[in-house]
């Protein structure tokens, strides 16, 4: 394995690439995180993104770096939801024609979310695995640019500015938690935040089944696992057996990580709306599940969770709040 080629440099780079595009998020403090760990908590808001979640970033920074002949013949990717809808999203504003594919595990209203931006999408199989084999064709057979979802420096570099963000908002940052996936966020986020401030902690959070990262970094090299459903869906997914950048990159920025229960995933979706009055996805909370569930010590800390996403459809809100008051 190399090193993952996305620098501090990259992501400014990134940064002035989307400006005007993707918005700079809110970051708000919790009262009542902050009073219950007795920290400072402060909620990062990728839910304000025009595209609803954090993946607009790394989306539009891959679209907008292509040449006119290349966009011109369109992108394409296979997607969990949110990327999807980034890259529709982007590709609409940027005028090209964009084929999103996704797998029968892709909930309805995220579906319909990326059509609603004037994409067409494509269901194949059970996996993202196998999304992205239609993907590739339409690469090879119809010259389209395949927009990776996680593991492609340019993508890495757009979610890597939301770590700029962060470190400005709060200097003093000591740690941060963060949705761990594919690894494009937390890798892009912790490349930014420990490259200004290397003694900040990145804690990665994946649920319990499924966590193809974690599986990787445990074995030492990238896996395949089973998709399993679960309320965090946008954590869904591999990291490809050829992963070339975000497998690196993760092991080399991440401080440490856990796995969460759908009970506590649960239970966090149902904070965020009681109380922070937010509705949210599960994979936008398992910061405050791990937080709950494992009991991590972050008193006198200042400390920021990335609510990366907000494609929750009623019927998963409903499942989530069954599962915490039936």
């Amino acid at each position: 394995m190399t090193r993952c080629p996305v620098t501090l440099h990259d992501i400014y780079l990134a940064r002035a690439r989307i400006a005007g595009q993707a918005a700079r998020t809110p970051l708000v403090k919790s009262v009542s995180l902050s009073e219950r760990f007795e920290a400072e908590v402060y909620l990062k808001l990728e839910t304000l993104q025009p595209s609803g979640a954090f993946k607009l970033r790394g989306a539009l920074n891959a679209i907008a770096a292509l040449e006119e002949a290349t966009l011109a013949r369109g992108v394409t990717t296979a997607s969990t939801g949110n990327h999807g809808r980034a890259v529709a999203w982007a590709a609409s504003r940027l005028g090209a024609h964009a084929i999103i594919c996704v797998s029968e595990l892709v909930p309805a209203n995220k579906v319909a979310a990326i059509e609603a931006l004037g994409a067409e999408v494509r269901t194949v199989g059970r996996s993202q695995d196998d999304a992205f084999v239609e993907a590739r064709r339409l690469v090879n057979e119809e010259g389209m640019t395949l927009i990776e979802p996680f593991d492609d420096p340019l993508v890495v570099a757009g979610q890597g500015t939301i770590g700029l963000e962060l470190m400005e908002d709060v200097p003093g940052l000591d740690r941060v938690l963060i949705g761990l996936s594919g690894g494009g966020l937390l890798g892009g986020i912790g490349r930014a935040v420990r490259g200004i401030n290397p003694p900040v902690r990145v804690t990665g959070v994946s649920m319990m089944a499924g966590a193809a990262m974690i599986e990787s970094l445990a074995a030492g090299h990238p896996i395949a696992v089973e998709e399993i459903e679960t309320l965090a869906d946008s954590l869904g997914g591999g990291i490809g057996l050829e992963n070339r950048c975000t497998w690196p990159l993760v092991r080399e920025v991440m401080s440490d990580h856990c796995q969460v229960s759908e009970h506590a995933i649960a239970r966090a979706m149902v904070h965020f709306l009681e109380t922070e009055k937010m509705l949210v996805e599960g994979a936008a909370v398992v910061g405050l599940a791990a937080l709950e569930e494992h009991a991590i010590d972050i008193r006198g800390e200042r400390v920021a969770l990335i609510v990366s996403g907000n494609g929750v459809d009623m019927a998963t809100w409903q499942r989530a709040k069954n599962m915490v008051d039936p």
